[in-house]
């Protein structure tokens, strides 16, 4: 079972934002595939950047830059694409990135 999660900004009282997520929809079934990784450093750390195909059931109202959460895991929608035109099944492409 998964959430899916949109971003939210909301004021932090000082002119800026910060970006929360909330939950959109919940409970659908998926499969994930594991397509690659690759190690980064930023800021003096090393971070590794999984790339992931999830299957999902249609769902109309996902975006890129939405993401997927999976028990503890993050999932950041990449791209979204509907095999065929079918409106059966998407697939997403989506990176998971791990301290």
């Amino acid at each position: 079972m998964v959430d899916v999660q949109a971003p939210t900004r909301a004021p932090d009282g000082m002119g800026g934002f910060t970006v929360t997520h909330t939950t959109k929809y919940s409970g659908s079934y998926v499969y994930i595939w594991p397509i690659g990784a690759k190690e980064q450093i930023q800021a003096d750390q090393s971070t590794m950047v999984a790339t992931h195909r999830i299957g999902f059931r249609q769902y109309n109202l996902l975006r890129a830059g939405w993401r997927i959460k999976y028990g503890n895991r993050y999932f950041d929608i990449v791209s979204i694409i509907n095999p065929n035109e079918a409106n059966k099944m998407l697939e997403l492409l989506c990176n998971e990135v791990v301290v």
